[in-house]
């Protein structure tokens, strides 16, 4: 193949197999989303530029190293969707529904774009599911939201771990980003490049710094949950203690930053096993500004998003494997029977089976063949025999035994033993 025509760099194919994995993790995030009374929200893949430098800050590295921008055909300065929060609060925003009610409650599955170094688990396109809640300032829903994502990790079926943090409010920063900006120009000499131009622009991001010697000197730097204040520290002592009585495990990290200028308060990481370096698997916090920053009113906000890609990574790790695209392929033994085995299929399709069959009027053997290769659960088996006697002849795929199953009771036996 023409070089130039291969997939653009850091974003991958999903394919057939192992994209049932990635419609798994989706499809249990969606529902458990539904269940806790969210509703669909869903924002154009780009937005006018102007909403991300106001909502994430111009000298976040976001804004400075990641984001996809251009410049439409009427000249207009458009960005690719680096995250869902600023465009879920715009569309409240403009479309007014502050004013239907309160609280809003949004979730949503949508890819992002970053400009990232490409590396496992780390894409310039990926897949966020997530959830977002406006109007609603107290612990109580920062507990229900940590609550609603260990849920949705256990119904998948990983063991998440969760860092915990608070960023205090901009009263809070403003006592607290002096006394770390002091710490980190005594130090400044043995820092990194990277560390030293933070300094001025935004310090709390060297906690994330990930050379080594820069994290011993940040092992020693003041902390922010030193310097929050009453509101703060009650709101956060709040979170804490309906934690505990939902017996949510979580680890203190005061160190835990983000990478969106926004997050005040609370601030919560999501981390998996077998993922190496790159194991987070989820995160968010609360914004409670953004609101006003884009225009608005005093609009409390917190979210998460979940790293769909990472997820799967992580389920592979454990030893998940893709379930099943097809619950039965229907194999016809003669070439006359094949508008039976058509009627057979539209039948099960109606009931919701997944189901296919073979049009191409390939031998029986080469049928089996495909049923086994995409992963059928049974083979429902159409012959002459079969067809005088009012029955189907159901093999089992994984112990090849057989069965007559008589035609009226077909989609039942398929139900039951599924």
């Amino acid at each position: 193949m023409n070089p130039q025509l291969t997939g653009p760099k850091g974003v991958p194919d999903w394919l057939p197999g192992r994209s049932a994995l990635y419609e798994r993790v989706i499809d249990e995030a969606l529902s458990t989303f539904r269940i806790y009374g969210f509703g669909r929200i869903e924002t154009p893949a780009f937005e006018n530029t102007d909403l991300f430098l106001r909502g994430l800050s111009a000298d976040s590295e976001i804004v400075t190293k990641e984001m996809y921008t251009f410049e439409d055909k009427g000249g207009r300065s458009l960005t690719l969707r680096p995250d869902m929060t600023a465009p879920v609060m715009r569309s409240a925003l403009e479309h007014s529904l502050h004013r239907k009610g309160l609280p809003l409650k949004f979730y949503y599955a949508v890819p992002v774009f970053r400009h990232e170094r490409p590396q496992s688990g780390r894409y310039r396109q990926h897949t966020q599911v997530g959830v977002e809640v406006l109007g609603s300032p107290g612990p109580e829903i920062d507990a229900e939201l940590v609550l609603l994502a260990f849920d949705v990790y256990r119904r998948i079926g990983i063991d998440v771990k969760m860092r915990l943090n608070s960023l205090g409010h901009s009263e809070c920063r403003a006592a607290y980003l002096p006394v770390l900006q002091s710490f980190l120009r005594a130090r400044e000499q043995e820092l990194c490049p990277d560390c030293k131009r933070k300094i001025e622009t935004n310090p709390l991001r060297t906690f994330d710094c990930k050379v080594e010697s820069d994290r011993k000197i940040m092992a020693d730097a003041p902390l922010i949950t030193s310097h929050l204040c009453d509101d703060c520290a009650t709101h956060f002592a709040g979170l804490r203690h309906l934690l505990e009585k939902s017996d949510v495990k979580f680890v203190e990290d005061p160190t835990l930053v983000r990478g969106l200028d926004y997050y005040v308060r609370t601030l919560f990481e999501f981390t998996a096993p077998g993922l190496g370096a790159q194991d987070a698997v989820g995160g968010g916090g609360r914004y409670d500004g953004l609101a006003e920053l884009l225009g608005g009113p005093q609009l409390p906000g917190i979210g998460f998003g979940l790293g769909v890609d990472r997820i799967v990574l992580a389920l592979e790790s454990g030893g998940a494997l893709a379930p099943p695209q097809l619950d039965v392929f229907v194999v016809c033994a003669t070439e006359a029977l094949r508008g039976n085995a058509a009627e057979t299929a539209a039948t099960l399709r109606s009931a919701g089976i997944r189901t296919d069959l073979d049009l191409d009027g390939r031998p029986i053997k080469a049928q089996f063949k495909a049923a086994d290769r995409l992963g059928a659960r049974w083979a429902v088996i159409l012959g002459d025999r079969e067809i005088s006697a009012g029955t189907y002849t159901v093999r089992d795929m994984l112990s090849g035994e057989e069965s007559p199953v008589a035609s009226a009771d077909l989609i039942e036996k398929i139900r039951a033993q599924s």
